[in-house]
C-alpha cells in the first residue's frame, strides 16, 4: 500500500515480529458488492503487506450481527487469509478499562488490548445516527458483542455524550494509522441498508479527525454537520482545521467532489425494547450461522 511510503514507511509504524490487529468494518454477513463491510481485497492486500514485512497480523471485530466468521465467509476473505497464515478472530472476552475523558468503564476485547499494534480499516459509510461514519467509530467494534447496543442506550442521550466515548475507546486502542476504504462506499440508510457507490480511492492519516475532515469534504459533507467531529474539537482532539491538514499522493482522481446520498437520521439513544429485539435477532442469526457452517 502506497500509503505506507507516504507516511514514512511501514517500518514507522510497525516492527516485525508485532502481533498486529487489522480492525475492518465487520458489521454484518454481507457480500462485498453490498459496500456494507471493509472491501475483501484491502482486508487481504494489507494481510499480505504485513506477512511479508514480516510482522504477526490478525483479522478481528465483532460484529453487531452474527459473529466474524460469518462476516469473513460473507466477503470470501477466509481461504486467502488462511493461505497467508493469517487468523480472523472474534473480539470477544472483554476486559473493563476506565475511560480517560467519560469516566466510565467498559469491556474492550482482550485480544485488541494485547496487540502490539493496531490498524484501522474503516469503510467510508453514511449513518443514520451519526451522518457519516468514517475513521473514529470503527474502533467501538473492539467493544465485544451487543454491550455495543447497550452503550447505545447509557451513553446516546446526546451526541456529546456518545462521540466522547468513541473518541475515549479509540484512544484506548491508540491505532498506528487509519485507512480509510472508500473503494466502494455506501450511501443513504447507512451503515447496513444503503446502496454502494463506487469512489475508488482510499485516505489513510495517522490522525483520524483529519482523515474525518478530508473524507467529508470529498463526499460533499460539511465537517462541522458531523458529531465526532464537533466532539473532538470540544476535546481538543485531533486537527479538524483544514488549512493545518497536509496531504499527500494522488489527489488527481478525486479532485472532484462526488456527494453521497445522506441518510435520513433516527435517534440516537436506543430503547430497552430495541435493544431486546437486537439481543433475540442476534441469537438467531448466529444460531443459523452455526447450522450452515
Amino acid at each position: 500500500m502506497k500509503h505506507f511510503e507516504l507516511l514514512g514507511g511501514i517500518d514507522s509504524f510497525v516492527s516485525r515480529g508485532d502481533k498486529v490487529l487489522i480492525k475492518p468494518n465487520m458489521i454484518a454477513p454481507r457480500p462485498a458488492e453490498c459496500a456494507t463491510q471493509t472491501d475483501p481485497a484491502v482486508i487481504v492486500g494489507l494481510a499480505k503487506l504485513l506477512v511479508d514485512y514480516g510482522a504477526k497480523p490478525f483479522v478481528g471485530d465483532s460484529p453487531a450481527w452474527a459473529n466474524t466468521m460469518a462476516c469473513a465467509k460473507a466477503i470470501g476473505i477466509i481461504e486467502p487469509l488462511k493461505k497467508l497464515g493469517v487468523e480472523i478472530r472474534q473480539l470477544d472476552e472483554p476486559v473493563k478499562r476506565r475511560l480517560e475523558t467519560c469516566r466510565t468503564r467498559v469491556g474492550i476485547s482482550r485480544y485488541a488490548l494485547e496487540a502490539d499494534k493496531i490498524i484501522n480499516l474503516p469503510k467510508l459509510k453514511t449513518h443514520q445516527q451519526l451522518v457519516v461514519t468514517i475513521a473514529v467509530k470503527n474502533m467501538f467494534g473492539c467493544v465485544s458483542g451487543k454491550a455495543k447496543a447497550v452503550w447505545h442506550y447509557k451513553k446516546g442521550e446526546t451526541f456529546e455524550e456518545f462521540c466522547t466515548m468513541l473518541i475515549d475507546i479509540y484512544k484506548l486502542l491508540n491505532p498506528v494509522i487509519t485507512i480509510v476504504d472508500a473503494v466502494v462506499a455506501m450511501e443513504g440508510p447507512g451503515p447496513i441498508r444503503g446502496k454502494p457507490r463506487h469512489l475508488g480511492w482510499m485516505a489513510a492519516s495517522v490522525d483520524p479527525i483529519a482523515a474525518e475532515t478530508v473524507c467529508c469534504r470529498l463526499i460533499g459533507c460539511n465537517p462541522e454537520d458531523l458529531p465526532v467531529i464537533k466532539t473532538a474539537q470540544k476535546l481538543r482532539f485531533g486537527c479538524s482545521n483544514e488549512q493545518n491538514i497536509e496531504a499527500a499522493g494522488d489527489l488527481d482522481p478525486i479532485k472532484e467532489q462526488v456527494e453521497l446520498e445522506a441518510a435520513q437520521l433516527i435517534p440516537l439513544r436506543f430503547s430497552p425494547l430495541r435493544i431486546i429485539k437486537s439481543i433475540i435477532r442476534q441469537i438467531f442469526i448466529l444460531a443459523k450461522s452455526r447450522q450452515t457452517s
